[in-house]
């Protein structure tokens, strides 16, 4: 699965990157719309996920050689 996933990946430009960043941006904020609560979260928890969830691909991109 991880290789079809790669595959179509690959087919992608910086257009359909940014699109789908875009996407994921305004379906971000429909939830957040639907459930208000979320933006009482403390911003350390936030800062924690965020590089949680970055640290792979910033290894992946940046400094795996």
């Amino acid at each position: 699965m991880i290789n079809a996933l790669n595959a179509m990946v690959r087919k992608m430009d910086v257009w359909d990157v940014g699109l789908t960043k875009l996407g994921v941006l305004a379906a971000t904020i429909i939830i957040v719309k639907l459930f208000p609560q979320l933006l009482d979260i403390s911003y350390t928890v936030l800062v924690v996920l965020v590089i949680i969830l970055v640290a792979r691909p910033v290894y992946t991109v940046w400094l795996k050689k």
